[in-house]
Formats: structure tokens, C-alpha cells, sequence
């Protein structure tokens, strides 16, 4: 019967692990001097060796010549091992068997012996779903278990593990393997079953893994069903819906021309071909972020090698891509590319988003950085935008530094130091002239307590006490109301005419005006009783009110009791 790739070159001991240097180093220290932990937990990416590095633990422990860091990988130990499964090494599938009820069998199946072997190795998959009470019931057993008892967590997510589980255990965090290492066991793989796969197709697939040897191996045995004995990168990527590097360069040339419908051409040929729209977006986003990283680092290196998963060849075309923009530039498409996938995962209509998230990006492009933008609002030119285009490593020579000159806020404040004469002769020309009246007017102060004592009859102190705050001028047959926009809303038309009425017999037009008061009005009130007069000298000279006159720059205009009012 077939076995798949990813089973049948399964690592058997910890020389065939791949890129876990730190964790097999340790483990094999351990046994060999015989300082075995009885609890583990191995957490990691899907597909990076924790599992079957779990098995090769109990195997090189139980092995008839062991404990060893070589198992014989022949005896019946090391059978029972390798198949995950017997009396001596029991996995438990976490997902299915989470629960207190499970986590009860487990202590009661702890207490029992090896049947065959040294050590009992249970290995928990996918720790992190057992639920809070089984992990409660299982503490004790991890704490104190008996002296062949071993315990190996293996999980995904290491932060949901119970910290009360994990002090009691040791920690190995499992890395995801390096793109090279990646296409070199690939390519081992494909001349063990004979099959011609050039680098770029095994590029394709090491890409596709992101990082794991499962993904990566599946993947490749799925091309080798559809492609046969020859493995081509342009058939890769048909099968596994991948995006050629031309294809998402095709964004950057729009990008660069600032051609907005070359973006929507992109789009409508991406749905006519029936690609998958938000693969597309993730696709874009770890494109600048590619893009980003050789503009930084360059494409040549171990360092460029280790944060770009491509070829040399691909780093290569990249660097000359990146090369056509700024860093800033690069940053600015990478966070909105990024926006645009988060959008994507829940659209109802992902074609609208991914056409108005191109077209946001050439729309990024025309901003101007930030030192020119301020350069021109202080009348210079400002400094030359970073290059688009030229070789990396090359730049235009930078024009000299325009003169240095005012700062905006330095121009603000001068602005606003030529505005106050002018303010000053105005209000000026405001004392025979009330804002927003008609001037050459006269205006009649008997109107102003009779419509104040009115509105109190009425039963309305606060429009009452807007008129007493306001000025009020007759002219031609229309009552005019000059306030403050305090008292804006208090100022209710109805409520004018119906004292109106009560003042006068005839029939006036209302009309309230928004501006600025003049303070020197005649107080409506009678003057003040001698405890009054009292009352507010003592305001006055409260060091409180000085200080607030003082801090805001004010004047009192009247001190009233509120106990009284």
C-alpha cells in the first residue's frame, strides 16, 4: 500500500531531524547523562519535528541497548515507538480526549508498570485543548508521577498551556525550518523517488510550507501525482495556486507609472481567471514585505538568504524591484497591503476591496514626505523625494539644503501678531457701530427691562436672563436682539413674541443676532443693598477669583447670590 512522502521519510532518529539543533542537542545531553526529565512539552508551527521528535525520545529511551542516543530502530521497542502507538508509548489525540474523564484514565493507566520496557512515555497532541479541569486532575500525576512515567506535551499554542502545568515541565520551542534547508531535503527526497524537479519548482513548494516540513512534503507529493516524474515551476504553481514573481511585479510597474486602471485590469483578470482574490492579498503583502527586507538587507548574504524565502535568482529580481522605491514607500504599501487581507477575511464582496485597496496604493505613492511638505509651507523648496528608479546602492546627488527659514509655528505666531492691530481698529470702529446691527440707527433702552420684566411675568428666567445679557434695538418695525452665542438657544422665538405682546401693542418683527455684546449697558437691576455691596467686595477680593481674572484674562460683571436667586 502507498505511503505518503511525509510518513515514509519521516525522521527515525535525531540526526534526521531538520534545523532543531537546539532541541536535539539538549535531548541527547540528557540521556546521556541520564538527567531525564519526567515531564516535557514541545511547542511549535504544524510541521516541525514535534511529534515525531516526541517518538524518538521514547524510542532512544526504551530501546534494548538504551537508553542511547543511537536507537537500533529494529527491536520491538523501537517498532512500538515508531508506530505511535502500544503498552510502553501511548499518544493521545488532546482534540478527542479532553475532558476530566479522560484525564482520570490517564492517572489510573500512570499507576501501572511498563509491560516491556523502561520507561511509560505518554504523548499528549494538541495539549493545549484540554480543558482547564482535566489539566487540573492531571497536575498531581505531572508534579509526582511514578519514576517510569514520562510525560510529553505537544501543542501549538504553548501560551494556553496552565502555568501551573508548564512550571512542572520542560520547555523546548520548536523553530520552523530555513527555506534553503527546506528545498535541500526536498530535493534529497525527489532523487530518492527519482524525480527531476528543477530549483525554482522546489522554491515554489518550499514557499507553500511556509516553514513546515509537513506542508512542504504534501504539497510536493501532490505535484509529483499531478506533474509526474518532472516537476516545472509554471506547473507548480498552476496546482497549487501560487503567484508567479511577473505577475505581482505587475502591481509595482502600476505602482510606479501611477496608473490607476492597471490596477483594476489586475483585478479583472484575476477574477476571469478564477484565482482566489484574498490568497492574491496575502500573496501582495509578503511581496512588499520581500520587497521591504532587500531594500534594507540587499539580496546577497546569509542574512538575506534567512529572511527571504527565494532563490538567489528571486532575491536577485527583487532587489531590482525594490530598488524603484523608497524605504518609506515600501513600509507605506506593506501596512496598507496588509489592511487590505484583514479586510478581505470578511468582505461579502472581496472584488470591491481588493480594487479600491490597489487603487489606495498608487494614491499612497503621491504623498509627499513629511520634511517637503514643511520645507513648502515655509516658502522653500524643500528636499528632494527619495529616488524611484536606479540601480541599488546608487542615489541621485542631493541638492544643497534650501536656507533655513522661520519654522510654520514661528510664521503662525508672527501672522497672528499683524492680525491684532487690525482686530483692535475694528472693534474700535465697533463702539458707535453694534456687530450685526445696522448702523445710523437709534436704538431704544426701554425695551430691553420691559421685555426682561415681561418674561419674568411670563415665568421665564432664563430667556429673561438672556435679554438682561443682550441688546435690543427697534428699527423700522423689527425688534432686533443682539446676544452672545450663549444665549443662543435660550432665545426662543415664540417665547419673544408672547412677551412682545404684553409690552407692546404692535405688531413687531423678531430678529436675534449672533455677535458681540457691548458690556457698557446700564444694569437692569436695582442697585445693590449695602450686605449686596458687601457680599461683593468680599468676591472681589477673594485671592481664588483674582487668580481665575488673572489666569483668563477677564472681568466680573456681576456677583450674584445663589442662595438667594
Amino acid at each position: 500500500m502507498y505511503q505518503v512522502i511525509a510518513r515514509k521519510y519521516r525522521p527515525q532518529t535525531f540526526q534526521d531531524v531538520v534545523n532543531q539543533e537546539h532541541v536535539k542537542t539538549t535531548l541527547e545531553n540528557a540521556i546521556a547523562q541520564k538527567r531525564i526529565a519526567h515531564g516535557y512539552i514541545f511547542s511549535g508551527q504544524r510541521g516541525t519535528g514535534k511529534t515525531t521528535v516526541a517518538r524518538i525520545m521514547a524510542r532512544c529511551l526504551n530501546c534494548v541497548n538504551g537508553p542511547t542516543t543511537q536507537p537500533c530502530g529494529v527491536c520491538a521497542n523501537c517498532l512500538e515507538a515508531a508506530s505511535g502507538g502500544g503498552l510502553n508509548v501511548i499518544e493521545i489525540d488532546a482534540a478527542s480526549n479532553r475532558g476530566i474523564n479522560e484525564m482520570r484514565e490517564l492517572n489510573q493507566s500512570v499507576r501501572q508498570r511498563p509491560a516491556s520496557a523502561r520507561y511509560k512515555v505518554f504523548i499528549v497532541d494538541e495539549a493545549h485543548q484540554i480543558t482547564t479541569d482535566a489539566f487540573n486532575a492531571l497536575l498531581k500525576t505531572i508534579e509526582e508521577p511514578p519514576e517510569w512515567v514520562i510525560f510529553i506535551l505537544c501543542t501549538t499554542e504553548q501560551h494556553k498551556i496552565p502555568a501551573t502545568i508548564a512550571s512542572r515541565c520542560q520547555h523546548f520551542s520548536f523553530r520552523s525550518v530555513d527555506f534553503e534547508e527546506l528545498i535541500a531535503r526536498m530535493a534529497w527526497i525527489c532523487k530518492e523517488e527519482g524525480i527531476d524537479a528543477d530549483q525554482e519548482a522546489l522554491a515554489v513548494l518550499a514557499q507553500a510550507g511556509e516553514g513546515s516540513v509537513r506542508d512542504s512534503l504534501s504539497a510536493l507529493d501532490q505535484a509529483i501525482a499531478c506533474c509526474g516524474a518532472k516537476l516545472n515551476a509554471a506547473e507548480v504553481r498552476a496546482l497549487l495556486g501560487a503567484f508567479s514573481l511577473e505577475s505581482l511585479d505587475t502591481v509595482t510597474q502600476a505602482l510606479a507609472g501611477n496608473d490607476s486602471r492597471r490596477m483594476l485590469e489586475v483585478v479583472d483578470e484575476l477574477e476571469r481567471n478564477g484565482q482566489n482574490l484574498q490568497h492574491f492579498s496575502r500573496e501582495l503583502s509578503r511581496y512588499f514585505r520581500n520587497l521591504l527586507v532587500t531594500r534594507i538587507a540587499g539580496a546577497e548574504g546569509p542574512l538575506a538568504a534567512r529572511l527571504v524565502a527565494a532563490s538567489a535568482q528571486q532575491r536577485a529580481k527583487l532587489a531590482g524591484i525594490a530598488a524603484q522605491f523608497s524605504e518609506e514607500d515600501l513600509t507605506r504599501y506593506l501596512q496598507l497591503s496588509l489592511d487590505l487581507f484583514k479586510d478581505l477575511q470578511s468582505s461579502l464582496q472581496p472584488r470591491f476591496h481588493l480594487e479600491i485597496g490597489l487603487v489606495r496604493l498608487v494614491q499612497a505613492g503621491r504623498l509627499l514626505p513629511i520634511e517637503q511638505a514643511l520645507a513648502q509651507m515655509q516658502g522653500g523648496p524643500g528636499p528632494a523625494p527619495a529616488p524611484r528608479s536606479g540601480p541599488q546602492g546608487t542615489q541621485a546627488p542631493t541638492p544643497p539644503a534650501p536656507k533655513a527659514g522661520p519654522s510654520p509655528f514661528e510664521l503662525d505666531r508672527a501672522r497672528k501678531a499683524a492680525a491684532r492691530p487690525a482686530e483692535e481698529a475694528v472693534s474700535t470702529q465697533k463702539e458707535d457701530r453694534p456687530g450685526g446691527l445696522s448702523h445710523g440707527l437709534s436704538h431704544s433702552d426701554d425695551w430691553r427691562p420691559k421685555l426682561h420684566a415681561a418674561l419674568m411675568e411670563l415665568g421665564m428666567p432664563y430667556t429673561a436672563d438672556a435679554v438682561e445679557n443682550s441688546r435690543v434695538v427697534e428699527v423700522n418695525g423689527e425688534l432686533q436682539i443682539l446676544t452672545s452665542k450663549a444665549y443662543k438657544l435660550a432665545l426662543r422665538e415664540d417665547d419673544l413674541r408672547k412677551a412682545v405682546s404684553q409690552v407692546s401693542p404692535r405688531m413687531l418683527r423678531i430678529k436675534v443676532i449672533i455677535g458681540e455684546v457691548e458690556q457698557a449697558s446700564a444694569p437692569l437691576a436695582p442697585p445693590p443693598a449695602n450686605n449686596e455691596d458687601e457680599a461683593t467686595r468680599r468676591a472681589l477680593a477673594n485671592p481664588e477669583v483674582q487668580r481665575f481674572q488673572e489666569v483668563f484674562d477677564g472681568k466680573i460683571y456681576k456677583v450674584r447670590n445663589l442662595k438667594e436667586s
